[in-house]
């Protein structure tokens, strides 16, 4: 990760949030429109964050948790799911908390 710019956003960066299935597909999609960019994200990106969201704010101690990109067989993946996916990770909170706490500052 170490070739990759970090941005971090604020509130005030954040225009606009639109969540849409689009025309003839039937997954979602999340737009953030920011001040100098637009993302739109998969519905299976929006569920890693969905999942971590719920980990860490809905756990009475947990402070991190982190979820890697995984490409599964055929055989492994459900049907109907992409073959990359993302899945919990084994690093540690701590070990997350070292590594990204000290970029987000």
């Amino acid at each position: 990760m170490s070739n990759v710019s970090v941005r971090v956003y604020r509130n005030n960066d954040v225009l606009r949030v639109i969540g849409l299935i689009p025309q003839g597909h039937i997954h979602m999609r999340l737009i953030l429109v920011l001040r100098d960019q637009v993302i739109v994200l998969q519905e299976a990106a929006i569920s890693a964050i969905v999942r971590a969201y719920v980990n860490i704010v809905g756990h009475p101690t947990r402070r991190a948790i982190e979820y890697i990109q995984v490409k599964l067989s055929e055989r492994d993946k459900k049907f109907g799911y992409a073959e990359y996916q993302l899945i919990e990770s084994d690093k540690s909170e701590e070990e997350i908390i070292a590594e990204w706490g000290r970029i987000i500052i």
